[in-house]
């Protein structure tokens, strides 16, 4: 791990540098509601052995990083852009996972001089949260984790049933290691967040939003708007689906998603 501070605050990240220097920016990679930079690790080790720069930080609140969440999309998204000032970074690459992903796309629409790559994972627009799972991670967190486990895997059929329950028992860890409160207001931000067209009109760099087939959160047609903004905007956009995933891409197909990084916009 690694740690800086952004204003005044400790932020703790995970860095994974090429073997070889890269002329390419870094990819930041943002996390979703109640997660860490640890969603990120497979996913990170390959596009590092592949010859990318990443760095995943874990947000103001959330795994090792000091401070409350922040409770906004906007202001989520400029703390990123302030980390990579922080570190350096005139020009970044951002993917962001789920609300990560529309802290991404409301970076990429602040500072598009300085976004050169931009990739959506199950992502959609609006992201609305159900008043039920607002409600559970207000008031029983416990519940709200067993209700996003239940929909965040493809079922056992697809992804076999002993690795199914080790991806919900490592993902029910990291959301109670968040903690409610964290969840709570990560689900609020993205319910809330409605400024997604335009942010997205706003983005001039070669664009990727992948969705994962048999997501029921962020469910493929939920991308449509988007898609047509981004079309119009930039021109330099495309869709994946990958087949056998669910909401958790990063953790159930890696390597599929790393070949989507990878490929060339």
């Amino acid at each position: 791990m690694k740690y800086i501070e952004i204003h005044g605050q400790t932020v703790a990240m995970a860095e994974f540098l090429p073997a070889q220097a890269s002329s390419n920016p870094p990819w930041i990679l943002i996390h979703g509601a109640g997660h860490d930079h640890g969603v990120w690790t497979e996913l990170a080790q390959g596009l590092s052995a592949a010859g990318d720069h990443l760095i995943a930080p874990d947000l103001p609140g959330h795994g090792h990083s000091a401070g409350a969440p922040i409770a906004d999309i906007a202001g989520m998204a400029a703390w990123v852009l302030a980390l990579a000032e922080a570190l350096g970074h005139a020009q970044l690459r951002l993917c962001g996972h789920s609300m990560g992903s529309l802290v991404a796309l409301a970076a990429a629409g602040m500072a598009p001089e300085r976004v050169r790559q931009l990739a959506l994972v199950g992502t959609a627009l609006p992201m609305r949260v159900s008043p039920l799972l607002l409600d559970l991670a207000q008031n029983d967190p416990d519940q709200a984790y067993a209700l996003i486990n239940k929909y965040s895997f493809a079922p056992a059929e697809v992804l076999g049933e002993s690795r199914r329950q080790a991806l919900q028992a490592a993902n029910l860890q990291r959301m109670q290691q968040q903690g409610g409160a964290t969840l709570a207001s990560d689900l609020s931000a993205c319910n809330t967040w409605q400024d997604g067209l335009s942010a997205a009109a706003q983005v001039r760099c070669p664009t990727v939003v992948i969705s994962g087939e048999l997501d029921q959160m962020t469910p493929v047609d939920a991308v449509i708007s988007l898609l047509d903004t981004l079309e119009k905007a930039c021109g330099d956009t495309r869709m994946l689906v990958l087949a056998g995933s669910s909401h958790s891409i990063m953790q159930e197909v890696p390597e599929a998603l790393l070949e989507a990084l990878r490929e060339p916009s």
